[in-house]
């Protein structure tokens, strides 16, 4: 199997998401520029977390419309699996493969810190490894990170099992103490209705190694690497 994690002006989580496969899990992985118009050989792409081009406009609204994300899309239309991790959460809504938006955080600020999380899904090709509703600890980084979308997606997203993830205490409830940045329902990850499209706000790449602090994340690597072999 091969991982491609795409890179954009401005991404910075690039290297991190190489890393993590490459060297934690021992996989095969590639850097894909923005530029590219070919996915050939890939079994998952990989969106990272950073500032693609500069988040002028809005977050991920320019890279929707880098060459690259055509394929993506199609890739993702195809049934492969597709990995947003923050700006490539953003990245996701702005191209039409994830439904709702991310706004600016409730506090205007931007948040970097360790939050739990609890698995509301784990049946999906990224959260198989985890128990259901298992809270797992995992770093945010974001000013954008604040989940929206109007009543029926929503209403949809939760009768589908579409949200994977979502901001807990540590004992698993989601209580508004508990939410970071205003999402709705503490929304930390949806997948897509197909299940092959994971978008989520915390970083699962900052969250693999014993040496960063948690191993919280391993899980969504984990579980790719399990759904794809």
């Amino acid at each position: 199997m091969k991982f491609g994690i795409v890179v954009f002006p401005g991404s910075n989580c690039d290297h991190d998401c190489y890393h993590v496969v490459k060297h934690v899990f021992n996989k095969d992985a590639g850097y894909i520029w923005h530029k590219d118009t070919s996915l050939k050989g890939y079994d998952c792409v990989i969106l990272p977390g950073g500032f693609s081009y500069g988040d002028y406009l809005r977050t991920g609204a320019i890279a929707s419309s880098s060459p690259v994300m055509n394929e993506v899309v199609a890739f993702a239309k195809k049934g492969g699996l597709v990995l947003g991790i923050c700006n490539g959460f953003q990245i996701l809504t702005e191209a039409g493969l994830l439904p709702g938006a991310l706004m600016r955080n409730r506090g205007l600020k931007f948040i970097c810190s360790h939050v739990p999380v609890r698995v509301d899904n784990n049946s999906t090709p990224f959260t198989a490894k985890y128990g259901k509703n298992e809270v797992v600890d995992m770093p945010i980084a974001h000013a954008d990170g604040n989940y929206f979308a109007d009543a029926d997606t929503i209403k949809r997203l939760e009768d589908s099992g579409s949200i994977a993830f979502r901001y807990s205490t540590p004992g698993g409830e989601a209580t508004g103490e508990a939410n970071p940045n205003g999402a709705l329902l503490n929304i930390a990850g949806i997948v897509s209705e197909k299940g092959n499209v994971l978008g989520m706000m915390p970083h699962p790449e900052r969250a693999s190694e014993t040496e960063l602090g948690s191993r919280g994340g391993r899980g969504v690597f984990e579980s790719i690497i399990s759904t794809l072999a």
